[in-house]
């Protein structure tokens, strides 16, 4: 296993001028509102910003050379997904998201910025979509559940970029019984005890 890794986020984006985020960041704050996007403690212009929009920029350093599409699970608010769309219009993000409400909001914010994006309102089981490679998630699901969930949808040898929680090593334990992978971790530079996941070599156990 390798030691954790500080992410290099690159240049400190501000809200003020970047123009797409800040729309992204006030439809958030619009819609929790009606549909609880994001936790309702959180729905200020700084947190938005601060624990959700920079956590999930997080990612882009990590993300491998080449992509050019990304499947982002359980997208809810869309993050990382639509932080990703708007922060790499090289890469055509799909976002997986249940609840049609959710859903909605992910399809207009698609729309008024003119993303690369596509939005699937189906559970992550059902969904049809060419295999990625890259495969993300962030506050989804414990990690066994994470792979079950991404092996489908992970073309040969993509990866996969999970933000954890404080739980990540003992998911990482748990997962070893069912699972064969190669994990990176990265320090998060937005919570101490968080950390991201950078997975490859997918396989099932036995």
């Amino acid at each position: 296993m390798e030691e954790d890794k500080k992410v290099r986020s690159g240049p400190f984006v501000s809200r003020e001028t970047n123009e797409p985020l800040r729309t992204y960041s006030a439809s958030i704050k619009k819609w929790t509102s009606k549909i609880n996007l994001i936790a309702p403690k959180d729905a200020t212009d700084e947190a938005i910003w601060e624990r959700h929009i920079l956590d999930s920029r997080q990612i882009l350093p990590l993300i491998p050379a080449g992509v050019t599409h990304a499947i982002d699970l359980g997208s809810g608010a869309g993050l990382p997904g639509m932080v990703v769309a708007i922060e790499r219009p090289d890469i055509h993000v799909t976002m997986i998201e249940a609840d049609r409400r959710k859903a909605a909001f992910l399809q207009t914010v698609v729309a008024a910025l003119g993303l690369s994006a596509t939005v699937l309102p189906e559970r992550i089981e059902a969904a049809v979509v060419a295999p990625a490679a890259l495969v993300m998630a962030r506050a989804l699901a414990p990690l066994p559940d994470l792979l079950t969930y991404a092996m489908p949808l992970l073309a040969p040898g993509g990866v996969c970029l999970f933000m954890k929680g404080r739980n990540a090593e003992a998911e990482i334990a748990a997962a070893a019984a069912d699972w064969r992978v190669a994990v990176e971790r990265f320090a998060s530079q937005t919570d101490p005890e968080a950390m991201i996941l950078r997975i490859s070599e997918v396989r099932r156990a036995g």
